[in-house]
């Protein structure tokens, strides 16, 4: 009996031995570098179980074994807090740190970047181009000036709507913190007011050095009871903000019946005509100070600023010569 009992605690220790040395092995695998040779992104979709998670892993090549992955993920108790997103795996990560990565949350980012000075119908087609993005955008469109151009960062199937929103919200507290900086003397009133008026600085010069020029003579010319006299609100006034026009702008579209014409309206038109910057805004609410009444294109990109009409037509008869030499 007793040569018996020797024997099965005899055989009882060894698979001890042997077990705890497998469990051992299996969980210096799992920390090991891993079979991966260069950095691999993979998408876990919301409701994927662990097994499928593990089988993933080893198809991607992330982890040599899946089954080992799960051994360790349970002696983790990690089973339940791997959570789903797009991930991104360093080369040779080991079991121990794919499982890290996905317990994280830490999805792959992206961005989106939103120039200045779009209408937002531009804004929406660019994010329906955006295939990492999903859902439907608004239509009618958010009404123009609402959206901030800026670059968002973002994660697969973030929504549409929910990148808009973030746009509005940006928008609302860009405008109210540069509001609160305004010069004083303004002749607008409102930061609507602010945001119209930053949108045609943004249409009429993408030079950073010129905004807040650009911006003294329109205040200029609202101080004066001058017309603005600016091409791109008559552009909006055509195109109703579908896009840009397709053709250069000619003395009859001048007359074009609008409240956007502001070669025929007094004043500010009755919306923004694009979506401004943070700069265009910043110009609109704090311009230089100036004598200036009138700019032309100078053939560099940038403007030629004038005081009086004899000098902004010796300018504007300048910007010809270049433009039609140019064309020579």
């Amino acid at each position: 009996m007793l040569r018996w009992l020797a024997r099965v605690f005899a055989a009882l220790t060894a698979a001890a031995v042997l077990g705890g040395l497998a469990l051992g092995w299996a969980v210096w695998q799992f920390r090991a570098p891993g079979p991966l040779e260069e950095e691999t992104i993979v998408l876990i979709e919301r409701g994927t179980g662990l097994r499928t998670i593990a089988t993933r892993l080893e198809e991607a090549g992330i982890v040599a074994d899946d089954r080992l992955f799960l051994l360790g993920v349970y002696l983790n108790r990690a089973e339940r807090s791997l959570r789903a997103g797009e991930y991104a795996f360093p080369p040779a990560a080991s079991g121990r740190q794919a499982m890290a990565i996905l317990r994280s949350g830490e999805s792959v980012s992206y961005t989106l970047t939103v120039p200045e000075g779009l209408t937002s119908r531009e804004i929406l087609a660019s994010l329906e181009e955006e295939e990492r993005l999903t859902g439907e955008v608004p239509d009618p469109p958010p009404a123009e000036g609402t959206l901030l151009p800026e670059t968002y960062a973002f994660h697969r199937n973030d929504t549409r709507a929910a990148m808009i929103e973030r746009m509005r919200a940006e928008m609302d507290e860009t405008v109210a913190a540069l509001w609160a900086e305004r010069a004083e003397d303004l002749p607008i009133e409102t930061p609507e007011e602010a945001v119209i008026l930053a949108s045609i600085i943004e249409k009429e010069t993408g030079v950073d050095g010129e905004r807040r020029m650009v911006a003294s003579v329109f205040h200029n010319r609202l101080d004066r009871g001058m017309p603005l006299q600016s091409d791109p609100t008559v552009i909006y006034a055509l195109t109703e903000g579908e896009g840009p026009l397709d053709r250069a702008l000619t003395r009859q579209d001048w007359q074009v019946e609008s409240a956007y014409n502001t070669y025929r309206i007094p004043g500010l038109p009755p919306g923004p005509i694009a979506n401004p910057g943070r700069e265009a805004i910043a110009a609109a609410v704090n311009p230089d100070e100036t004598d200036y009444l009138y700019f032309v294109a100078d053939g560099t990109g940038g403007h030629a600023f004038a005081r009086t009409l004899d000098e902004h037509n010796r300018n504007v008869a300048e910007w010809r010569r270049i433009r039609d030499g140019a064309g020579d």
